[in-house]
């Protein structure tokens, strides 16, 4: 295993030793904070066009524009390996 790895993994179970020995409200409030900086949530990675379709099958579903799970296996059928 590459040192620098090594030296990682040991670091994160460090810390997460500590942590679970901190009672101090701002230092958890702390740790969440930078949680949340470092999180990318997956709608900012996705494409435009990907978000598109995205919100107009969610419009669809809130219209009720929608299948049933039996009613899409139905026509799939002629796909499925017998």
């Amino acid at each position: 295993m590459d040192k620098d790895l090594m030296d990682i993994q040991l670091e994160k179970l460090n810390l997460i030793k500590w942590l679970t020995d901190v009672d101090e409200p701002s230092v958890i409030e702390r740790c969440i904070a930078l949680k949340n900086e470092q999180q990318q949530d997956w709608w900012d990675e996705i494409s435009e066009d990907e978000r598109t379709e995205i919100d107009e099958g969610l419009a669809q579903a809130d219209s009720g524009e929608v299948f049933s799970h039996e009613e899409v296996m139905a026509n799939y059928e002629k796909w499925r390996s017998k």
